[in-house]
Formats: C-alpha cells, structure tokens, sequence
C-alpha cells in the first residue's frame, strides 16, 4: 500500500479564498453558487456538451452515473477515478470494477470547454458530478442539487477501488457495511440502487447466479426460474463479453421499474436481491416502487453521495486535465 503518498497541497489566490469560506455550507466548503463570481458559465457549458454526447449516444448516461458513484465511494468525490495509471503506479480506472467504466471523453470535452471560458477556477469531481446530472436529467430521470467547490484529489490506487466499492455480490451486511462507511443509511442504499433502472451489464458480473452459485453447478434460488432460463439463453458459460440489461424492457428509461424486477425475484446481482433480505430495505423498495417519491428520493440521496469526502478549501488542487495531475 502507497501509505506515503502524500497529497499535493498548492495555495489558491487569497480572493477565491474569501469567497469559498463565505459561500461554505455544512458539506465542508459545498456551496451551490461556489462559481457565480470566478465561473459563472460552468454549468450551462457543461450541460451543453453532455447534450450533444447525449444526443447521439443516450445510453452514456448509465456509465457516467456509475463512474461519479465509484468516484465517490474511493477517497471521496475527488475525481480520483479519472486519473491514469502514471509508471509502476496502477490508479482506480484499471482495477476490476472500473475497466468497464465509459463516458470518460464526456468528462474531458466538459473540462476542456470549461477551461477555455474559465482556466484553471472549476474542478475535475465538480465537472463529474455536475455531468452524471445532467446525463441522468437528459434521459428523463430528476434534476437534483449539485453543490460545488470540490478539488481534485493527486493520489489514485488501484487495490482501493477493490476493497472500497460494493461488489455485484455483495450481501446486505456488506453493502450496509460500505454504505455506512460513507456516511450513507439503508434508504441511500435502496435508493441509490435504483440507478439499476439504466445501463447494462456484463454476463461475468452474475453469472454464479446462474450456473455455480455454490460450487456445485447450481442456480441462485432466490432468483426466479423464468428469468434464468431467459438470461441463460443470452449468456453462456464462461461469456465475458456478452451484455444484457439490467432493467429488462426498460433499461433506457429512468424510472421505477427496477423496484418492481427486484421485487419479482429478478433483480440481476446478488447485491440486488439483498435489498429484499432485510425488512427495513425491502419496506423501502416497497415504497420505492409504488413511484411518486423516488425521483424526489434519488436526488436528496445523490446530492449526499456528492458530499462524501470532498476536499475544499487548499486541499487538492485543479487539475489541468483530468486524467493527470499538474
């Protein structure tokens, strides 16, 4: 482990200094107008670029979601996750549950327009969090808050993104587990879950479910045996490449009909299926499905995922590019 990497700290001009204090909210220096005086212009740049991207490749929206919860959910929402491996030095992007993340040229045409308007003022995790909004607002799901003022974390590891994110096999005591350590309770987690309702998924992700679960060739018997004869048919033994939806017929679509696969046994990870193993969960997925709070729901969940371990202030630094650090 890289217990002697140390965070660069560099000295931000004294007025934006000022501002960032007096704007400051409970979130550790997170204010929602944090650029109106030094980048005014950030958010509406980069809500046009996610535009075009999202016009011709809607289904970005998913992988640009999942890449600011794995942001978040290793050292904080420091953008972390988008930097490159650098020499013998393996950063978050290559380990396991991240070689699947897309959607990072998103990321960099938003930076590098906001950098033409205003080098050098908005952060790398500002534009991420702000990008995985939009995308998400655009396919039809909420618009929530995105307070800024974010800094760019300089350290990425790669074994952190292992330990650190909630595997698709994970059981209910380990994802509350996860959840907790980010300050996040099991209605975040049911919630938060919900983004299941978009993207897809590779069949190496669950195929245990399927075709070994305990070792012994067998099927996860708490998924139901309609939907396993379905997902058998597109995924064969050892298919690693193959991609099925996560939320069938619907996986385009922002809205509830996660809730009601998970409560018909037919949740696609085990980590799914968990949600139903504990009552306090499972009376949340109950009152998830029934519509008219998640959307309300998903956005206060989110804009607290966005608060997890920012830096603010002079910790960090912004970044130049978002792949590298200055």
């Amino acid at each position: 482990m890289e217990t002697s990497a140390v965070r660069i700290l560099i000295t931000a001009l004294a007025g934006f200094v000022v501002f960032a204090c007096a704007s400051s909210d409970a979130a550790g220096g997170l204010a929602l107008n944090f650029y109106d005086n030094t980048c005014p212009a950030v958010y509406d740049t980069v809500q046009n670029v996610v535009g075009q991207y999202m016009s011709k490749a809607p289904s970005l929206a998913a992988p640009l979601l999942r890449m600011h919860f794995h942001d978040c959910f290793v050292r904080g929402c420091d953008g972390s996750v988008l930097l490159n491996s650098a020499n013998s030095s393996k950063a978050e992007k290559d380990a396991i549950p991240n070689v699947s993340l897309r959607g990072f040229q998103v990321v960099d045409a938003a930076k590098a327009a906001v950098e033409r308007v205003c080098p050098g003022v908005v952060s790398c995790a500002d534009i991420l969090a702000l990008v995985a909004r939009d995308a998400v607002h655009v396919l039809g799901g909420p618009f929530w808050n995105v307070p800024t003022g974010r800094r760019d974390g300089v350290v990425s590891i790669q074994n952190e993104a292992l330990t650190k994110l909630p595997p698709p096999f994970a059981n209910f005591t380990q994802l509350t587990s996860i959840f907790a350590s980010n300050g996040l309770d099991v209605k975040d987690l049911v919630v938060l879950s919900g983004a299941h309702t978009i993207g897809t998924s590779h069949c190496s992700s669950f195929s245990s479910r399927i075709y070994n679960f305990t070792g012994k060739g067998d099927t996860d018997p708490s998924l139901d045996k309609y939907y396993v004869a379905q997902l058998k048919i597109k995924c064969k033994p050892g298919d690693s490449k193959t991609i099925v939806e996560m939320d069938p017929g619907s996986f385009r679509t922002f809205d509830t009909h996660y809730y009601v696969n998970v409560k018909k046994n037919r949740g696609l990870f085990q980590s799914d299926a968990a949600l139903l193993t504990n009552s306090e969960a499972k009376a949340y997925v109950n009152r998830e499905l029934q519509g008219p709070s998640f959307f309300s729901d998903f956005a206060t969940s989110m804009e607290k995922m966005g608060r997890i371990g920012v830096l603010t202030g002079t910790a960090g630094q912004i970044r130049g590019h978002c792949a590298f650090i200055n």
